[in-house]
């Protein structure tokens, strides 16, 4: 039986690639930031975080372009899904 969760879901995917990603913007602007599913992860990633603020403040990191960085996010991701794909 589909749910109606699995029938939203797939009449999402079936939307085109630009209706798809207007869709998933608008959903991840309606999630909450700052909280994650245990305190131990929202603990973890702070940690990360300060690791890395403190890095690029030694010199020993260097910033990259929001856009690049996006850019280079989504040539890995359709490089990763093109080899996953079966002939």
């Amino acid at each position: 039986m589909i749910t109606p969760r699995d029938e939203i879901a797939q009449r999402a995917m079936a939307l085109p690639p630009e209706d798809r990603q207007f869709l998933a913007d608008m959903l991840e602007q309606s999630l909450p930031y700052g909280e994650f599913r245990t305190p131990e992860i929202a603990e973890a990633w702070s940690k990360e975080l300060d690791r890395r603020i403190a890095a690029y403040d030694r010199g020993e990191t260097n910033a990259v372009d929001f856009e690049a960085a996006l850019a280079n996010m989504r040539q890995a991701l359709e490089t990763h899904r093109s080899s996953k794909k079966t002939p």
